[in-house]
């Protein structure tokens, strides 16, 4: 039997993520059944859990890689530059029907809330490094604890995702980020 190469089981995994992101963001976790995810992926049930153990694991693959791309963004512009691009390119972010059913799963699946909270700690360090850094420069204001303006910051992220996620009008979204960058800030 021919050995696969690594080049060909990577680009694999990639076709695999891709589709089932897709899925996962049109139908929720649980309407992103297997038969959906092969559609989606034009893969067959063999050919996806070959790289996934199992629908689950495939979810948290696509939730650390959000998070990974959160993290580098928001370690290189800021937490509110994620949000900034959530809003001028949303066709990027189709997964952010899915963080809706990441929150639901946190409450009701304990094996699940420990594996996104391990990946979710990745964004939120970057972002305390990114705040602490701003600190040191001096554009960050010193009244308030860095760790509570991730806190902040976060619960901002997280009502602009459902409000994106739930189609909810945008336009007047870019004042409102405005507002929470001068509220991190040091008075000019």
């Amino acid at each position: 039997m021919p050995k696969v190469s690594d080049d060909r089981l990577a680009a694999r995994r990639r076709e695999i993520l891709d589709g089932a992101r897709h899925c996962f963001a049109e139908y929720g976790y649980d309407g992103a059944t297997v038969k959906r995810i092969e559609e989606s992926t034009g893969l067959s049930r063999g050919a996806i859990f070959h790289h996934f153990r199992d629908k689950e694991a495939l979810f948290l693959a696509l939730a650390h890689e959000d998070a990974e791309r959160m993290a580098d963004v928001a370690a290189e512009q800021g937490l509110v530059q994620v949000m900034r691009d959530m809003l001028a390119r949303p066709q990027d972010f189709d997964w952010l029907g899915t963080r809706l059913e990441i929150a639901r799963k946190l409450r009701t699946d304990t094996s699940f809330r420990t594996a996104w909270l391990a990946h979710s700690a990745d964004v939120e360090a970057a972002t305390l490094r990114r705040l602490e850094r701003g600190r040191q420069a001096g554009r960050l204001r010193d009244d308030v604890d860095t760790e509570v303006l991730v806190k902040y910051l976060d619960l901002v992220l997280d009502g602009l995702i459902t409000r994106l996620a739930s189609g909810q009008p945008t336009d007047d979204l870019h004042a409102v980020l405005d507002l929470v960058e001068e509220s991190v800030r040091v008075e000019r």
